[in-house]
């Protein structure tokens, strides 16, 4: 019997991966009636961008003046997403809604465009492992996690 290693770490990867994103949206539950929260992170971050960056112009046109829905879908995202990617639910999808939110806060700090983004945790880790999953197949690799007779 031969052991599928591939697949084997694409589970491993989505559920940690998973895993994180539940905890992240779990810290954010309290944006669900304070939006002020995140408008007070934003509004540090619209402060320190350079004027006239990219990050400065999503925050001041889509993130600050979108603060109260983000608030809500923020959490609910993140803890969708990382369920998902557990339970091997539509997990391209998750991947995906993941993914797109962790680069939305990337480019949102700025953080995206400095060399610290190399070497940041939430950073090229997180982007690079939900892109991997949304590009490995349905459940992230688990539909053939099997063992294999040899022959």
């Amino acid at each position: 019997m031969a052991f599928d290693r591939q697949r084997t770490g694409l589970v491993i990867l989505r559920v940690c991966i998973g895993a994180f994103f539940i905890f992240e949206g779990l810290k954010k539950i309290p944006w669900f009636t304070n939006a002020s929260l995140l408008a007070d992170q934003l509004s540090g971050w619209s402060r320190a961008a350079a004027a006239g960056s990219i990050s400065q112009w999503y925050l001041q046109r889509i993130a600050e003046p979108g603060v109260a829905y983000f608030a809500r879908l923020v959490p609910l995202g993140e803890i969708s997403a990382g369920l998902g990617m557990v339970a091997g639910f539509w997990v391209p999808f998750a991947a995906f809604l993941a993914f797109f939110m962790a680069l939305n806060f990337q480019i949102a700090s700025g953080v995206i465009f400095t060399f610290g983004f190399l070497t940041n945790g939430y950073g090229l880790p997180v982007l690079g492992s939900t892109l991997a999953l949304v590009f490995s197949g349905p459940r992230g690799g688990v539909k053939n996690l099997k063992l294999k007779r040899e022959k």
